[in-house]
């Protein structure tokens, strides 16, 4: 009888000190890595197990300097391979995502289709109600929801004030593409369809599932997020595995690669709010032009990207498993509002050195 009380107690024992099993159990190497929704632990691998060129380093991290960056990150298969910060900055500072939130609108978007709230097909005054342009009501009824996530509302952008009287018509809804901040209509879609504010269904669909920081402020003409650059980085992870965290599918897959995908034929390197590489041609903010070649012609053609002012970058590459976050301000002080600079081909002259 005491040899079975003993047994009993060992059996006990051995059961309550198993570790319990969470979001943070190592992974092994090869395998995609998710950092834990709380708390400050993230695997770390080094340039020397990928066979990266460390010498080139030094010339990437003084660039970022010289161009007025505050953070820096690489992830490869999740992991953090550099994590830079610079002029005071640290790991908890707060910084504005400026356009590239753009991206996390995009997603919340999807999340609200997939749950079934909303269709982006439909006309958006099926949310909004009749008379929320400024636009005669036939040419209003063009207006999808779908058009608002590609940039082809026909809308005028020349004034980015999203207010009713600034809402005229240029061109019938899928004619023209011209970037906007009419997108954030979106953002009143998803309240209106949901039943509650749209930072509130954020929160709770996307920003706390997969542990970010930060919150939605308003700007001087529209909201912007901003958090730390970790918090990007998580955003960016989800987007390399196609909405999916770990085992959990927060945003549809078919949606997503619908996303990084070319929305339109008039701007091929657009997709729902995300910039694409590798496509023929490209347009930018505040002109018409269409300019022949990739969008960044250095970087890997399968890269999409969220942009922002002042060159806030998420940049994607599947085909290398790989996240790059680039926070700070203006590289070129003089012209900060272009969403597509020149900083990101001679950024990419750089990494490029780092990684090849």
């Amino acid at each position: 009888m005491k040899v079975q009380i003993l047994t009993l107690i060992l059996l006990i024992s051995f059961f309550s000190c198993e570790k319990p099993e969470d979001d943070s159990e190592p992974t092994p190497p090869g395998e995609m890595y998710f950092p834990a929704k709380s708390g400050n632990t993230w695997e770390t691998t080094s340039l020397a197990s990928l066979g990266w060129n460390e010498n080139a380093v030094k010339p990437l991290k003084d660039f970022l300097v010289e161009k007025n960056s505050k953070s820096f990150m690489i992830l490869v298969n999740g992991r953090i391979v550099m994590e830079e910060y610079f002029n005071g900055h640290t790991a908890s500072t707060s910084w504005a995502w400026n356009s590239a939130g753009k991206t996390l609108v995009s997603a919340t978007t999807g999340i609200a289709q997939q749950e079934g709230l909303l269709n982006i097909n439909d006309k958006v005054s099926q949310y909004l109600g009749a008379g929320w342009t400024n636009e005669p009501l036939e040419k209003e009824n063009l207006i999808t929801t779908r058009h608002l996530l590609t940039m082809t509302t026909g809308l005028n952008d020349e004034n980015q004030l999203v207010i009713k009287s600034n809402l005229n018509y240029v061109a019938d809804a899928g004619k023209r593409w011209a970037y906007g901040n009419v997108f954030q209509k979106l953002m009143d879609v998803v309240s209106e369809s949901s039943d509650q504010s749209f930072e509130s269904y954020f929160e709770a669909k996307l920003k706390n599932k997969i542990g970010m920081d930060g919150k939605w402020n308003i700007g001087l003409i529209f909201k912007l997020y901003q958090s730390n650059t970790r918090s990007m980085a998580r955003f960016g992870l989800l987007a390399l595995n196609n909405g999916k965290w770990k085992d959990e599918q927060i945003l549809n897959e078919s949606f997503f690669k619908e996303s990084i995908n070319s929305s339109q034929n008039i701007n091929p390197s657009y997709g729902y709010l995300w910039w694409l590489n590798g496509k023929n041609n490209y347009m930018v903010p505040s002109s018409q032009t269409v300019f022949p070649g990739m969008l960044v012609s250095n970087a890997p053609s399968d890269m999409f990207a969220a942009m922002g002012a002042e060159d806030q970058r998420i940049y994607v590459i599947p085909s290398k498993k790989m996240v790059i976050i680039r926070m700070g301000n203006a590289a070129d002080k003089a012209n900060p509002y272009f969403a597509v600079s020149g900083f990101d081909k001679a950024l990419w002259d750089k990494i490029n050195a780092v990684i090849k």
